[in-house]
């Protein structure tokens, strides 16, 4: 197996030495290069191919969100990840859309390997050949908001306000009213009538803000659509169910705002690849659902058969070259497939992986073992979670009450 190229960048030399020395007991698995600038970095990369870049943040004359952002501008392909050992939000707001990954430094070596090995993951996908001329072939990609992109540069200006980036979803008419739609229904579990999307913001959060900019946009982009061979509402319902889940899983798990982010906004995603195969290939993916009925099995194991992949992959690339967080992009590529996933604790994939299975739980299904048989086992011993199932089909229980 052909060893990958990793790139460590950081202007004090005893940081570099340090990882080169933490690193040591893995050079067998990639070919590490130190270097101590940004220049150096860039003229290494256009002699080398890299696979990955691993930058500190603060260095003289190019920092290295500079540096990251020449690097998704010349080289879109390397994965791009800022290590840190500033606590600043700052630093990470300005990073999105830039790093795929985040890193505090200093950091245990097995961590950083474990970092490194999932990167690559996502690295493989994104070069996959069949998902590559497959998305080449697709009529209609559908584009970043402009919405999104302005919060996301409001995000990364540290003087911007939540009554600015309310501004911003002010600006599509439809957008605002469906997520002030939203946040005054059951779903979300507010008991005070919302009017503005200033409100609407400071309730839910920006990270829901921003995936319910996502995935609003992704879909009104296809409702006027005749003829698609799946149901535009029923997607988006169930999106918003398992989001939602996914998210009330990892509070329970881990109580850690981060992971319960990504779960929502993965879990609102997670199906994205079937509404852009379905829009862009409509007879083939009619004809999936077709055998996905007969042989009653998956529907992503009949698009395999169609496709040579699976909605989880292609809506995984898509996200992945939007520069989405890799916890989301994986959770997306992996929801049926958490087992092949290098994680060993429980993380937004878990929390997606469950939400998804647990939606098609019903009220009268009395016999808990029979749902725990949907879930690997491999996967929940892996995380330390196989005595967990009970706890979420609870709170699968208390999401779905909210629909009735």
């Amino acid at each position: 197996m052909e060893r990958k190229t990793i790139l460590f960048v950081d202007d004090e030399k005893k940081v570099l030495d340090g990882l080169a020395r933490m690193l040591r007991p893995f050079r067998k698995a990639f070919d590490m290069h130190f270097v101590i600038s940004p220049k150096e970095a860039l003229s290494l990369m256009e002699n080398q191919e890299v696979d990955i870049i691993v930058s500190d943040v603060r260095m003289p004359v190019m920092d290295g969100i500079s540096l990251l952002n020449e690097v998704k501008r010349r080289y879109p392909n390397t994965i791009r990840i800022i290590l840190t050992g500033q606590s600043s939000v700052d630093a990470t707001l300005k990073s999105i859309g830039i790093a795929h990954q985040f890193l505090d430094k200093p950091c245990e070596p097995i961590k950083l390997k474990n970092l490194l090995n999932r990167a690559l993951f996502i690295k493989k996908l994104m070069t996959h050949p069949t998902i590559e001329k497959l998305v080449a072939d697709l009529d209609t990609l559908p584009s970043m908001p402009s919405i999104y992109i302005e919060i996301q540069r409001r995000l990364s200006d540290p003087n911007s306000s939540v009554e600015e980036i309310a501004k911003c979803i002010e600006k599509d008419i439809a957008m605002s009213a469906k997520i002030l739609q939203l946040v005054n229904s059951a779903f979300f579990g507010h008991f005070s009538h919302v009017e503005s999307p200033a409100k609407a913001v400071h309730l839910l959060g920006l990270e829901t803000i921003k995936a319910l900019v996502l995935s609003l946009h992704i879909f009104s982009q296809y409702e006027d659509r005749k003829g698609l061979p799946l149901s535009l509402d029923s997607l988006w319902k169930h999106s918003m169910y398992v989001g939602n889940l996914a998210k009330e899983i990892a509070i329970a798990e881990l109580q850690d705002k981060k992971t319960s982010d990504y779960a929502f906004i993965a879990g609102m995603l997670h199906d994205i690849g079937k509404l852009i195969l379905a829009v862009n290939m409509p007879d083939k993916y009619k004809k999936a659902i077709e055998i996905s009925k007969k042989e009653a099995i998956e529907l992503f194991r009949a698009e395999s058969q169609i496709f040579k992949t699976s909605h989880a992959e292609i809506g995984g690339y898509l996200m992945g070259l939007w520069g989405l967080p890799g916890p989301v992009v994986e959770a997306i590529v992996y929801h049926h497939h958490p087992e092949c996933y290098p994680c060993n604790e429980f993380d937004a994939l878990a929390a997606v992986y469950a939400a998804n299975i647990l939606k098609f739980h019903k009220k009268e299904d009395t016999d808990k073992e029979a749902i725990k048989e949907r879930f690997s086992t491999e996967f929940l011993n892996r995380i330390g979670c196989n005595n967990r199932i009970n706890g979420w089909i609870e709170i699968a229980e208390e999401e779905r009450c909210k629909y009735e």
